[in-house]
């Protein structure tokens, strides 16, 4: 199967699905939702395949979803183009179909049978992070940058997978404010499995690849089918639906439109620092509170 967005490659028994746009920080765009759910299809039909392997080319796992050069890219999900007067019921209609919404396809990595990896390094961030937190384990190199900054404007939490990872008390502070954490804070927090040198990542994953590609197919699928029930029987997919639409809402506030209009009329550097300046943080902080080797 060719693809356009994404690379996917098979060695024994573990499949590397790569996020592959590394020009753009892997921001998403058509058909890398698309592409992702059929390569995880791809990886759950071939029987040699145990353990899937998620991560992102270049400098990062995946910095959000991409409206650098305008959002006519989400007309191609039914969605607006960003010209148009809002539309509500037809952006709930293209949110909540698992035809064509983004966030439908991405659970996708929650409903594989075969347990996925999350290799996480540099900017992992808005639609990254609800992406890399829907996978079996996440392991990230400690300057990793984990956040959401959609929760200053123009977003809202779509997979829910921060808080049903987090908890009620870790979670607010994180809602009320976007803030970023780092990986090794991601890791002492609970909110991914393990955080390692950047240096130290791919041997990391390789390691706990291999330990776990050692169960059979079937009993890796009973033992998350079990574990992923409990979060089902919480109500996880229905709090995703509910953020996929809050989601539409509040990319059409007026300070939602007025972040676009920035993005669209200064281009997309000034509408995020206009957003993060305040807070010092993201793009706009010091070099300190950035992944190495990222601007």
């Amino acid at each position: 199967m060719s693809y356009e967005t994404i690379l996917y490659e098979k060695q024994d028994r573990l499949a590397t699905i790569t996020l592959n746009r590394p020009e753009k920080f892997n921001n998403i765009r058509p058909p890398m939702p698309e592409e992702l759910e059929k390569a995880i299809a791809e990886a759950n039909a071939d029987r040699d395949v145990r353990i899937i392997i998620l991560k992102g080319a270049g400098k990062a796992f995946c910095a959000g979803f991409d409206f650098s050069e305008g959002l006519e890219h989400f007309a191609k999900w039914g969605g607006q183009a960003g010209k148009e007067t809002w539309d509500p019921g037809r952006d709930m209609m293209m949110v909540t179909s698992p035809f064509v919404g983004p966030i439908p396809k991405f659970m996708s990595i929650w409903r594989s049978p075969k347990p996925v990896i999350a290799r996480v390094h540099g900017w992992c961030v808005g639609g990254g992070s609800d992406m890399a937190l829907l996978c079996d384990v996440i392991i990230a190199s400690e300057d990793a940058r984990f956040g959401t900054p959609y929760s200053r404007v123009w977003g809202c939490y779509l997979t829910g997978m921060w808080f049903y990872r987090l908890g009620l008390t870790k979670t607010k502070l994180l809602a009320l404010t976007g803030d970023s954490i780092s990986g090794k804070e991601a890791a002492e927090m609970g909110l991914i499995n393990k955080s390692v040198p950047v240096d130290k990542l791919e041997e990391e994953v390789q390691y706990w690849a291999d330990r776990m590609a050692q169960c059979p197919t079937t009993q890796l699928a009973a033992m998350k089918l079990v574990v992923n029930q409990a979060f089902d029987n919480m109500g996880l997919m229905n709090t995703q639906l509910i953020g996929s639409i809050l989601d539409g809402y509040m990319r059409n506030t007026p300070e939602g439109l007025e972040f676009v209009k920035t993005a669209l009329e200064k281009g997309i550097a000034a509408a995020i620092e206009e957003r993060d300046a305040p807070f010092g943080d993201y793009s706009q902080g010091p070099q300190e509170m950035k992944p190495k080797g990222t601007p």
